[in-house]
């Protein structure tokens, strides 16, 4: 009896770290969750909607008068993650317009602005 009380011990003992090993592997990883949505789309959305306040093209580094941030200097910030992005473009503003973006729009805004991002 004490040898099976061990046995289950032992294997109850490796069972739960490969368990738990196997299922953060599976799990999206920040390159992952990086590559979601259309940079070109995002570009575009970028032009379209963000473009008469911020700086949104790559070659540009400062921002504009209005002291809304160029997104080059928003791709660099260590504190700009694509969860981030993506809870900030979901969350109203005071100086922001509320833009209504889909979710498949805020993907690819957060894809255009990290692709920014020095390597």
């Amino acid at each position: 009896m004490t040898y099976r009380g061990h046995t289950r011990h032992w294997v109850g003992s490796i069972t739960l770290p490969l368990l738990t090993a196997i299922l953060l592997a599976a799990m999206p990883g920040p390159a992952a969750a990086q590559d979601e949505g259309d940079i070109p789309a995002g570009r575009h959305l970028a032009d379209t909607w963000c473009s008469s306040c911020h700086v949104v093209e790559p070659t540009v580094q400062h921002g504009s008068d209005n002291g809304a941030p160029a997104f080059t200097a928003v791709a660099g910030m260590s504190s700009t993650t694509p969860m981030a992005l993506r809870a900030f473009l979901q969350t109203p503003h005071a100086q922001m317009p509320d833009l209504h973006l889909s979710r498949d729009e805020i993907d690819d805004l957060t894809a255009y602005i990290l692709s920014l991002r020095r390597k």
